[in-house]
């Protein structure tokens, strides 16, 4: 599902980093679970978290390692913010992300919480020297291995955000998971991909007896400009059908059209143009009618 990121805390949380090399993972045409979100949010309400001035990279992963078990998921945290956006040039050392891949792989006992953030923070660093271990974590969940879904989410999210071929295997492998949560979040993350691997999972997809992996599916085919999607697309851009799911709000709602009509834009297809004139003529939402709008008119140019 998706949703607007309702604090800065959320907004942080939610988006990848920028790719220092490899195809770009967007999610503002993705339909994301919700769980990196609400995590993002109740980090900073429920907890006090540690002072976080004049500490760089180096410093967090001394705090994973050493502190206790509050302060050490709390640093992994710390750490994925410190890497977002970030132009320190520590980031760059390859023996960071191996530090990182060490910890991961050491922290299997720990608070889940440290391995979801180290994998949030493995993914917004982009550095493929970290794809291995994730795709063995990933590799012991399909074995059964592991209950913590939303670490599994987190490595999902990681590979996709990494950009690393090799992760495409097992992204499509986990498209068929009988987890829904990991099927949407490999979804999601195969949008980072072009291969022909990887578009015939996102067709397969569409498919897919969960709405919001038929949505992530839709909306990443139609990033790519592939016709595929517009059956799905024009029922996303129906609000009545996607009130009546019963995983959505209407706050989601209202993003799942406006991510529809966001992929609307990059296809021409008069069943899609139909759904925007209505939704540009009649919605309730102002954002709804006006990004209808501007999609029209990018359909119009393009013809």
């Amino acid at each position: 599902m998706t949703e607007a990121p309702p604090s800065t805390e959320a907004s942080e949380a939610e988006l990848p980093p920028e790719r220092r090399g490899g195809p770009r993972l967007v999610l503002d045409l993705l339909v994301f679970p919700l769980v990196i979100v609400a995590v993002g949010v109740g980090v900073f309400v429920l907890f006090g978290l540690i002072t976080s001035e004049g500490k760089g990279p180096g410093d967090y992963l001394d705090l994973i390692r050493t502190g206790d078990s509050n302060r050490r998921w709390q640093a992994a945290y710390e750490l994925s913010k410190v890497i977002q956006g970030s132009q320190d040039p520590a980031l760059k050392d390859p023996r960071l992300v191996g530090r990182m891949v060490s910890l991961f792989e050491e922290t299997k006992g720990d608070d889940p919480r440290v391995r979801r953030f180290l994998a949030l923070a493995l993914g917004r660093l982009g550095n493929a020297q970290a794809v291995p271990a994730l795709l063995e974590y990933l590799g012991s969940v399909r074995r059964g291995e592991g209950t913590d879904s939303e670490t599994h989410i987190y490595a999902v999210w990681a590979l996709g955000a990494i950009g690393d071929d090799a992760a495409i295997p097992e992204l499509v492998a986990l498209t068929t998971h009988e987890d829904p949560g990991l099927r949407k979040t490999a979804v999601h993350a195969l949008g980072a991909f072009r291969s022909g691997e990887a578009t015939a999972a996102l067709e397969r997809s569409l498919g897919d007896p969960a709405s919001d992996v038929r949505w992530n599916a839709a909306a990443a085919l139609a990033h790519h400009g592939n016709p595929a999607a517009v059956p799905v697309l024009e029922q996303m851009l129906d609000r009545e059908q996607v009130a009546r799911s019963e995983e959505v709000t209407p706050d989601q709602t209202e993003e799942i059209l406006l991510r529809a009509i966001a992929g609307a834009a990059r296809l021409s297809d008069a069943r899609l143009s139909a759904r925007l004139a209505e939704l540009g003529r009649d919605d309730p939402s102002l954002r709804v009618r006006a990004a209808a709008r501007r999609s029209l008119e990018q359909q119009g140019r393009r013809e």
